[in-house]
């Protein structure tokens, strides 16, 4: 991979990857423990049907799907929130409906052989345009996941206790969305529609099994989150695999030997 790194193109993709792996694992863990982990795989296909609608209008992929899966998590969460459909079914008829819709624009405005790349990423085309609207994004979500994080760390473990304290559950929760929704459209770039929740779900199920405490948690997956990206990175230059695979097989590896690793210290402890 060190030969790589000669190439603009490569260290976009690198520089884009690292940034996209940090703000997935640090809202990874605060989604799988509210048990909404799946908003990110919801949200990936609403963006597959914005790039779709940009795609077929000639339009800049990331400035039109960024507000259009921003208001999708808005959208989410109220009707959730509100009992009118439950979590899960709100976010199965907004996928497969958005999943739907751009599929049939593909196929008819004659882009149907880019859906690979729309499905699956394409990192190694990423653009400065993209470079520079993904780190404005992955600023903005790290920065206010650091102001908020006591507030999320709140409405994390006790909604119901933060909301009698006082704590604007409802006003964090909408945070936590839509820092999601920035981070799933930026990531759809590298891992395409189907392979971004892996970005949020693995690393912080991994580091589950081994730590306890809500921060040893996030900063567990953060680093691992980031170390199996480049070991993604690193099995795409060597064995030519997929990028977006790649890296889903990294974190799965990783899962693995965290899962085991739990197990021997649980084990340990018992006797």
């Amino acid at each position: 991979m060190l030969e790589m790194l000669s190439y603009d193109f490569f260290l976009r993709a690198l520089l884009v990857g690292m940034l996209v792996s940090l703000c997935a694992s640090l809202l990874g863990v605060s989604l799988v423990l509210k048990r909404f982990s799946m908003i990110g795989d919801g949200l990936s296909h609403v963006g597959f049907g914005a790039l779709a609608v940009a795609a077929a209008m000639n339009l800049a992929p990331l400035q039109v799907s960024i507000p259009v899966v921003v208001i999708a998590a808005f959208l989410l969460l109220r009707v959730s929130g509100h009992g009118k459909i439950n979590g899960d079914a709100a976010i199965a008829v907004c996928s497969s409906g958005a999943l739907a819709i751009g599929a049939v624009i593909l196929s008819q405005s004659g882009g149907a052989a880019d859906i690979n790349s729309y499905m699956f990423g394409s990192i190694m085309a990423i653009t400065g345009d993209d470079l520079l609207l993904s780190v404005i994004c992955s600023a903005v979500v790290i920065v206010l996941f650091i102001l908020f994080y006591n507030k999320i760390f709140a409405v994390t473990f006790d909604e119901s206790f933060s909301r009698a304290t006082g704590v604007k559950t409802e006003l964090y929760n909408t945070v936590i969305a839509l820092l999601t929704a920035l981070t799933v459209v930026v990531g759809m770039r590298i891992m395409g529609a189907l392979l971004i929740s892996s970005l949020i779900i693995f690393p912080a199920l991994a580091s589950m099994r081994i730590f306890k405490s809500f921060k040893s948690v996030t900063v567990c997956s953060a680093v691992l989150c980031e170390v199996c990206f480049i070991a993604g990175m690193e099995l795409t230059c060597e064995i030519d695999w997929p990028a977006g695979a790649s890296v889903v097989i990294a974190n799965l590896c990783a899962f693995v030997i965290f899962s085991i690793v739990g197990a021997i210290l649980k084990r340990t402890k018992k006797s």
